[in-house]
């Protein structure tokens, strides 16, 4: 039914009782002008809804309002178009009349509380949701609320919202979980809720969050696609892998939920399951190339290069995956022995897709992998130009610097890798220990690393550097606690072990420091330093 007629004919009725009632002979007029005044106020506000679809409604609403300044529906509807305008100083104008002029209804609280957010009005934020929480409506803009508990469920939520935003993360915490006993399946409290723990640094609490609300409800598929990546960026493989495979039994499973199962069973070293799941997309998608990539590393790291190379090589020049693709292409050629023709394909792929950072970046790698660590760099120098703003670039060219032995360039570029991303994980842990092994700035060191810790909680080699840091500054019992954490996740490798053996001897545990110093020198035979110092390190406490 159309709106017009309705109105004209709510107009016709309030016409109709001002002229028909009987009114006293000495206030006729009065009442009459009262009558006429509040019909008139009745159509401009109902012409301000109409014209809201064409964008003309803010001259019916100012009519409206004139007439009869305590008709509270004008306000809340230009409050509204406003806000959905983006004019948030004017909506909140509007909406902070209509709530004075009847504190008892809820519409227009959250509508201003919206407003005034974006305004960063926090503190008005705030005192406004609290105080549509005590209005005690049944439902809030179509939701309906429990009928024990009258509360705003939007009103808590978005109280959780403001307090995130503000990073007052306990007191977001309290309200989401307000939200969340009133109405359990709100998807979005629950992941908000978890990524105020995930704000603290507490993941293995935001997992926990996500969990809870899944309960035996594995459908749930914006909590369960957030817990699984919540799993994989913690490197918890197993347990995301589990969620996937629950997910596809769900009827979750499309394309990209393979596409996770596939790259865990990678992460995981499954390479034949890992073959099978992104074979059975290509299947279906041919020209699904990102896949076809991962398919080919699937088959280069179960050693299998001539499938691999048959994979990389169906790889249009003109997709997305193609330069990656070039860079394993180049490497077989090269572990068959085959080095020119590996650094002429890279070489044409660069002057074909000069603005590809990853050709550059694999180029130099090559040099590097053949020997050539002074035309590495220099490679890297002639065209660092092309890239100001990439911080791979700068980091590779680091690690170069450092390899020839040029070590406080080699910091100063990880220094300027961290100004073009502070979040270099790679970088944090590279300048950590760089000083560490120097021996200076040890305090600053230790707060590289633990940003790297927190970006990427479960890296054996960030948690050795976070490890050899403690031990460089004396803190022997918290050094062995997280080289042990170190090691029991990466088993075989030297440096890892012999930093516990250190760390061991440091507390006098020496029957535990020599049995680590042999782990590690069984690891890498041929570190001839390390055969050394455990000779010396028998001969000052004898065979322990």
């Amino acid at each position: 039914m159309s709106l017009r007629p309705i109105i004209l004919l709510s107009c016709l009725l309030l016409a109709s009782c001002a002229t028909s009632m009987p009114q006293p002979e000495d206030n006729s007029s009065a009442v009459h002008k009262s009558f006429d005044s509040h019909s008139r106020t009745l159509y401009l506000y109902s012409r301000a809804r109409l014209a809201s679809h064409d964008g003309d409604y803010l001259e019916y609403i100012e009519k409206a309002i004139k007439l009869d300044p305590d008709y509270r529906p004008p306000y809340v509807i230009a409050g509204i178009l406003m806000s959905s305008a983006g004019k948030d100083w004017e909506a909140a104008d509007y909406l902070r009349k209509a709530v004075k002029l009847d504190p008892s209804k809820e519409d227009a609280y959250l509508h201003l509380a919206l407003s005034l957010t974006r305004l960063f009005e926090y503190e008005e934020t705030v005192a406004t949701l609290k105080a549509l929480i005590k209005v005690n409506p049944d439902s809030v803009l179509g939701y309906s609320l429990i009928k024990v508990n009258p509360d705003s469920v939007l009103g808590y939520y978005y109280l959780g919202r403001t307090y995130s935003q503000m990073k007052l993360y306990r007191d977001a915490l309290g309200y989401f979980k307000k939200t969340l006993e009133l109405r359990p399946e709100f998807d979005q409290a629950a992941i908000d809720m978890a990524a105020t723990y995930e704000s603290m640094g507490d993941y293995p609490q935001a997992i926990e969050s996500y969990r809870a609300q899944l309960g035996r409800d594995e459908t749930r598929g914006a909590v369960l696609q957030r817990l699984i990546q919540l799993l994989i960026q913690q490197r918890r493989f197993p347990e995301a892998l589990e969620h996937l495979k629950n997910a596809v039994k769900s009827g979750l499973g499309g394309q990209e939920t393979l596409r996770k199962i596939g790259l865990v069973h990678l992460e995981l070293e499954q390479f034949d399951e890992a073959i099978a799941v992104f074979g059975e997309i290509l299947e279906k998608d041919s020209s699904a190339h990102h896949i076809r990539l991962y398919l080919g590393i699937a088959y280069e790291e179960k050693g299998e290069l001539d499938k691999a190379y048959d994979e990389f090589i169906k790889i249009p020049a003109d997709v997305a995956p193609y330069p990656e693709a070039v860079g394993h292409i180049a490497f077989i050629l090269k572990e068959k022995g085959d080095n020119d023709q590996a650094i002429e394909i890279l070489k044409k792929a660069i002057s074909t897709n000069a603005g590809h950072v990853e050709l550059y970046l694999n180029l130099a790698a090559l040099y590097e992998s053949i020997g050539n660590v002074d035309g590495s760099l220099a490679f890297l120098f002639e065209n660092e130009h092309l890239f100001p703003k990439e911080s791979r670039y700068q980091f590779r060219i680091g690690v170069l610097l450092d390899k020839l032995g040029k070590r406080a360039e080699s910091i100063e570029r990880m220094k300027k890798v961290l100004v073009l991303n502070p979040r270099d994980a790679q970088a944090l842990n590279y300048l950590g220990y760089s000083y560490a092994e120097m021996g200076i700035n040890l305090e600053e060191a230790l707060k590289h690393i633990q940003l790297a810790v927190e970006i990427r909680p479960n890296d054996a080699f960030i948690l050795d550097s976070y490890g050899w840091v403690n031990f460089k500054l004396k803190r022997y019992d918290e050094a062995v606690r997280l080289l042990e954490d170190a090691f029991s996740l990466v088993g075989d490798d030297s440096t890892i072990a012999e930093h516990l053996g250190d760390a061991y001897a440091a507390r006098r545990e020496f029957r535990k420091a020599l049995k680590q110093y042999r782990k590690a020198l069984e690891i890498d035979p041929d570190r001839k330093e390390l055969a050394d110092k455990i000779r010396k390190f028998k001969g000052e406490h004898g065979e322990k």
